[in-house]
């Protein structure tokens, strides 16, 4: 049980040293942070961002490959993000102008992110 902790310990802090990767290298690319792990009872995003009138909701995995993180984003969690976007923009003011994207980042081992726009 004790190692079973520790592992899920260490992947959360895995997937927390991707996130902010991920949200620098967003950044960087002139994107704007809205929020990080937004949570709601529909689901989790891993980061909201938006440039210009395009919000963007992003998956980020941190995998050893590209192809890795791309298919960790299932059917079921594609789903699980849209209907957490739903959620997020039914609370913007703005959001009938807003344009969607759903985005995978793949933070990558000893390599820059891989960002893939509209993933899914």
């Amino acid at each position: 049980m004790a190692r079973e902790a520790t592992r899920r310990r260490d992947a959360e802090r895995r997937g927390r040293r991707a996130e902010s990767l991920a949200a620098l290298y967003l950044r960087l690319k002139g994107y704007r942070i809205l929020a990080m792990r937004f949570k709601c009872h529909a689901g989790e995003i891993d980061i909201i961002a938006r440039k210009g009138d395009l919000a963007v909701f992003v998956e980020v995995k941190a995998r050893v490959s590209e192809q890795l993180a791309v298919d960790a984003v299932t059917a079921s969690a594609q789903r699980r993000i849209r209907a957490a976007s739903d959620v997020w923009l039914s609370r913007q003011a703005d959001a009938h102008r807003l344009s969607q994207r759903y985005d995978i980042l793949a933070c990558l081992p000893r390599r820059l992110p891989r960002h893939f726009p509209d993933a899914f």
